[in-house]
């Protein structure tokens, strides 16, 4: 065993840049393998994880204090089905306005009204983590719920209506897997936000024996609201809508996690195949020297085993560090994403992981190395003599023996060298020809990472595509509507004034309002909103799904969920009603949306009588190119403010949920791009040393450092093109695949236009992509090969 042990420790010890290049390998494809896996877990139930850590409440109750007593609410612990209560908590919804020292919204700007409750972080349920900054230390200090705050930390937010003008800064922002509030403060903060003439409402939590259904929850409510007289209840919230939306988004990551996961693997084992295999394949002479020194072919299978686990072993320690690291962030962004999950990788994930990928490692190299070691010895030095001239006399004996395929190979040669190209790049075109099995692997890894690359930019169009679709309504360049704090209560607005107040300032392309209706559609058990539009709709940005807009009085479009709940299809008839009346409505399409909406046009609801709140309608205007949608803004709200209303430019809403599915993308995207490229540098880096020889032969004929790098490159392109030919279109296969099954799983579907986001300007530079990666991979080789002088080259075996 010593001996065995020197040979190991000298075999990696002479190859560093082998060592190194397979230490690099193991070490990106373990971390890409650890990520995907910990992110494939993380989907796996998040809320539900969350909610048992974090001591969840199934129900959240605001009563109000003045019609029960203490006594009463206190008593609420015991009502039937009740198994954990926590409370009371003083609870305030109060009306504030950005800071002075804030920068977006501008100060002053009235916030959204908010619910704040006075507490401590910790407590028998709801348990609170700090996700950025700290907890409350004392009064003018307030954490936000993160994900939902209005603000930034450090920034402010003042009450100039309520006494003293209190002022509270955001220190920190904090996760509520029950959503129990918008923010919390310090108990002794209460007094001083609480309105003259009013009291802070009492906030109760509860857990439940059975609170795994709708009905369930509905039935645990009503044992609450017996329990105390009426009215006294304010306001109840339930954990399911927030459970059923993280339970849906988790189910999201699932598609395009897996396929970048199952594309790891796969390459990750193919280019720990190629490193190890072409180590062993490199010292087929050596081990002919082992065996003519005494040692059994058993002995020389452990002996290169052991040399590919060395540094095998390294990377993967390394990689499972960095697998940690690395989750650090992208988890920490997909527990937002999924609003509870994981915040780190298991260890249980770490092991089998590292247990797979030596597995992996000691299988490939066991292979070739018992080949190897089956040899005669006088064979294997031959055989490893001649690896070290590809061109030389050796080659040319081995075969003269093969026959048909080399001659086939000399064939292709030939043609090669008849291509009207420097002879540098004729000789590296027909490199492929001497290792064809190696040269294809070397392919099919670089035809892996261009699918990932394919599917990661894919992804990212038809995301972008999906989101504007989704927020059509509120990403218009202009918008006018009554302003949502209420400070300016609003019965009527004139539709007509504000029409002719748009129309009169320059710059207007189109523009359409958009009102709530109280029609609803008959029979259907949903919770259908129907929404009117009037106007010029065709640049709306709503997208549909399937059908069409509809295009006058008696039509409509609907979006999944409305179908999915009314078992309804394109196509049908059903009638909206109100107060008696009805009127038949067509389904002409079904619009990208995940809320139970129904879009019509104004007309259709005039037999209905007067069923659309005017005093809410939206105004969405789209401005000609040019024109500076700030300065049209301001113009404008001078004109409507009068009529209680505010004009605003319009923005891209960016979904969290979005940009973590991208930032996952991205980041696993580069790691298989780092591995791909990894293995062109292993097989090059193989070939130049088999060839060192004939190279320096070449270098003494003349041939110059600067040809010697476009010989090497070249060596890879037709590679690194067939990649790219082959893999953008199974790229493409995959992303029409994964995109369908994450719509499917948000209850939605895609439309044709987020689908088919691979045009001839996204195509090309990917297909010339993966001819990219080849070549990144072979410039250190290239450098190595023309840095090689001349003698040293000679004189090398």
């Amino acid at each position: 065993m010593s001996a065995l042990s020197k040979v190991v420790r000298a075999g990696v010890g002479r190859k560093r840049v082998q060592t190194l290049v397979m230490v690099l390998t193991t070490m990106m494809s373990v971390t890409a393998c650890i990520l995907a896996t910990g992110l494939l877990v993380a989907a796996q139930g998040p809320y539900q994880r969350s909610f048992t850590a974090q001591h969840g409440a199934h129900l959240n109750v605001l009563y109000d204090p003045a019609k029960a007593s203490p006594a009463q609410l206190a008593a609420t612990a015991g009502a039937p089905g009740v198994t954990a209560s926590s409370g009371p908590y003083p609870a305030l919804t109060v009306q504030a306005h950005a800071g002075t020292d804030t920068k977006v919204p501008p100060p002053g700007s009235p916030l959204p009204p908010m619910t704040l409750v006075g507490r401590a972080q910790d407590g028998p349920m709801d348990g609170l983590r700090i996700t950025m900054g700290r907890w409350v230390a004392g009064p003018g200090e307030v954490v936000f719920l993160d994900g939902h705050s209005p603000l930034a930390v450090g920034d402010s937010m003042q009450f100039p209506d309520l006494p003293g003008k209190p002022v509270l800064k955001v220190v920190g922002l904090a996760s509520s897997v029950s959503w129990s509030a918008d923010g919390w403060i310090a108990p002794e903060q209460v007094a001083g936000l609480t309105a003259p003439g009013t009291v802070p409402a009492a906030q109760y939590l509860y857990r439940f024996a059975h609170a795994g259904t709708d009905a369930e929850v509905t039935a645990d409510r009503a044992a609450l609201a017996a329990a105390v007289p009426g009215g006294a209840l304010a306001r109840v919230t339930s954990y399911r809508p927030a459970q059923e939306a993280a339970n849906r988004t988790a189910s999201t990551f699932v598609p395009f996690v897996t396929a970048f996961g199952v594309l790891g693997l796969a390459m990750s084992v193919l280019i720990i195949g190629v490193v190890v295999s072409g180590a062993v394949g490199a010292a087929t002479r050596r081990i002919g020297i082992l065996k003519s020194l005494g040692f059994t072919p058993a002995q020389v299978a452990r002996a290169y085993v052991g040399q590919a686990l060395i540094p095998a072993g390294v990377g993967t320690a390394l990689g499972v560090l960095g697998g940690n690291l690395l989750s650090v962030p992208v988890l920490g962004l997909a527990h937002k994403a999924l609003r509870g999950g994981l915040l780190g990788i298991p260890l249980w994930v770490d092991v089998v992981v590292a247990v797979v990928a030596l597995a992996a490692v000691a299988g490939t190299a066991l292979v070739p190395a018992l080949r190897a070691g089956r040899l005669r010895t006088v064979e294997a030095l031959a055989v490893g003599r001649a690896g070290t001239g590809t061109g030389g006399a050796a080659d040319r004996g081995r075969s003269a023996r093969r026959g048909g395929t080399d001659g086939r190979v000399a064939r292709g040669r030939e043609l090669i060298g008849r291509l009207p190209v420097p002879r540098a790049f004729s000789l590296g075109l027909a490199t492929p020809l001497n290792r064809p099995a190696r040269s294809v692997t070397t392919a099919a890894a670089v035809a892996l990472g261009t699918i990932g690359v394919t599917l990661s930019v894919g992804l990212t169009l038809s995301l972008g595509a999906f989101q504007d679709g989704l927020t059509a309504g509120r990403s218009d360049q202009v918008l006018v509507e009554v302003p949502f704090d209420g400070s300016t209560p609003v019965d009527h607005v004139d539709e007509a004034a504000v029409a002719k107040a748009i129309e009169a300032r320059p710059g207007v392309r189109a523009w359409y309002s958009s009102a709530p209706s109280t029609a609803v559609p008959a029979g259907s058990t949903s919770r259908s909103q129907v929404v009117a539009f009037s106007g010029d709709t065709s640049r709306s940005g709503y997208q549909l799904v399937s059908g069409r807009w509809f295009q006058g009085p008696g039509e409509i479009v609907v979006g999944a969920t409305f179908l999915r709940a009314n078992q309804a299809k394109v196509g049908d008839t059903i009638a909206l009603t109100d107060h008696g009346r009805s009127v038949p409505t067509k389904i002409t399409g079904e619009i990208l949306a995940t809320d139970d909406m129904v879009f019509v046009d104004r007309a259709t609801l005039a037999p209905l009588g007067n069923t659309v709140h005017t005093e809410a309608s939206s105004f969405h205007i789209d401005l000609t190119p040019g024109t500076d949608a700030h300065a049209y803004a301001d113009a404008l709200d001078e004109a409507v403010s009068p009529m209680g209303l505010t004009a605003e430019p319009g923005g891209q809403h960016i979904s969290i949920v979005m940009l973590a599915m991208n930032t996952l993308a991205v980041t696993l995207t580069v790691l298989l791009s780092v591995v791909a490229g990894l293995g062109v540098l292993n097989t090059v880096l193989l070939d130049t040393r088999e060839r060192v020889h004939d190279l320096g032969v070449l270098k003494a004929l003349g041939m110059s450092p600067r040809q010697t790098v476009g010989m090497v490159l070249t060596s890879v392109c037709g590679s690194g093109l067939v990649a790219g030919l082959i893999g953008v279109p199974l790229g493409i296969l995959v992303h029409h695949e994964v995109m369908p099954a994450m719509a499917r799983a948000a209850g939605v579907g895609v439309p044709e236009a987020d689908l088919t986001v691979f045009d001839l300007s996204v195509v090309g530079p990917l297909i010339l992509g993966g001819l990219v990666l080849a070549l990144l991979g072979a410039a250190l080789p290239a450098t190595w090969a023309a840095r090689t002088r001349t003698v040293t080259a000679l004189r090398t075996e």
